[in-house]
């Protein structure tokens, strides 16, 4: 749909856009839902995303617990940690970190810089501004914390 579009780029280059943007979206979107499946509902989802919508709202602790993350196991972890670490570094980075919420649902939003620093120092245990996947530096050990 998106080539047929650009064959009208001058008369309706933003409807192309928006276009292009609406179906990318889509298809982000299922592609979560499809990694979620079978390990988080939809609508421990919707509730924790609703729960945090406001700016300077989100703590990971809570949402973790509501989402439904807290008590997963070690793989469940693992999995949701690939899906938050973007470029496939092992590390989650802080602006990987930022967009967090995005990885349950596309339309919802970027945590702010204090958010963001907060879920990090979480579990940024050796203070190099990342999370890793192995060892304590894991979405595995923020997980691990919340149920102590």
């Amino acid at each position: 749909m998106y080539l047929l579009l650009n064959i009208y780029d001058q008369d309706f280059k933003n409807v192309s856009l928006a276009l292009f943007s609406y179906f990318l979206s889509l298809s982000i979107s299922q592609n979560l839902k499809m990694a979620f499946k079978g390990m988080l509902k939809d609508e421990d989802i919707a509730a924790a995303l609703k729960h945090c919508a406001a700016a300077e709202s989100f703590n990971h602790k809570e949402f973790f617990a509501k989402v439904g993350l807290a008590g997963k196991s070690a793989e469940d972890l693992k999995k949701a940690f690939y899906f938050v670490d973007q470029d496939k570094s092992g590390f989650i980075e802080e602006d990987e970190l930022k967009l967090f919420l995005q990885t349950f649902s596309a339309g919802a939003r970027a945590l702010t810089d204090k958010e963001t620093k907060a879920f990090l120092a979480a579990g940024d245990v050796d203070g190099d501004g990342m999370i890793g996947v192995d060892g304590n530096k894991s979405l595995l050990h923020i997980s691990i914390k919340l149920s102590n």
